[in-house]
């Protein structure tokens, strides 16, 4: 089955955005496996989606200063199957560290824990149990006001709406 699963090393190398500072937006609702580069062509992660637009976002979103340069296999139908065994495929002897010890950052939403000051931890482990959730979205939104900045000043363009149930739970995730 390994002879018919298409060859990472074969794939054409393709900016992680288009020129006008976006995912390409024929990803979107696409399924396939893909895998991420940094500025220095160095593999970083391997993944598969059904909708490859809200993925690659996704890890814009969570690691900007990674995603630079990508290469897409998609396919018609959604079998599982097929797309773990092409993402083991080009992870054969390659340990990206979004597969790896960095797994978390690339797969999981962002928890604002992670990021908070020592006066917002404080104020936090402080509060009433009620009081939790504002305090928890107020951090996540400097969080996200950051992150915006940061993308912007690489040039994306895209629109960029976080889930707001999320932050009142410490969490940032693209909708």
């Amino acid at each position: 089955m390994a002879d018919s699963l298409p060859d990472l090393a074969d794939l054409t190398p393709l900016p992680f955005l288009t020129t006008a500072g976006t995912i390409d937006p024929s990803y979107e609702k696409r399924i396939g496996v893909y895998a991420i580069f940094d500025q220095h062509q160095t593999l970083q992660y391997v993944g598969y989606s059904r909708n490859l637009a809200i993925s690659l976002l996704q890890h814009l979103v969570r690691q900007p200063d990674h995603c630079h340069g990508l290469k897409v296999h998609t396919v018609d139908r959604p079998d599982r199957q097929l797309l773990v065994q092409i993402q083991n495929h080009w992870l054969t002897g390659q340990f990206p560290p979004g597969n790896g010890s960095e797994a978390k950052l690339w797969s999981e939403s962002i928890n604002v824990q992670d990021y908070w000051t020592a006066a917002e931890a404080t104020t936090v482990a402080k509060s009433e149990e009620g009081d939790k959730p504002k305090l928890l979205k107020k951090i996540a939104r400097r969080l996200e006001a950051e992150i915006l900045a940061k993308l912007e000043a690489r040039g994306v363009r895209q629109q960029i709406r976080f889930n707001p149930k999320l932050k009142e739970q410490g969490l940032l995730d693209v909708t």
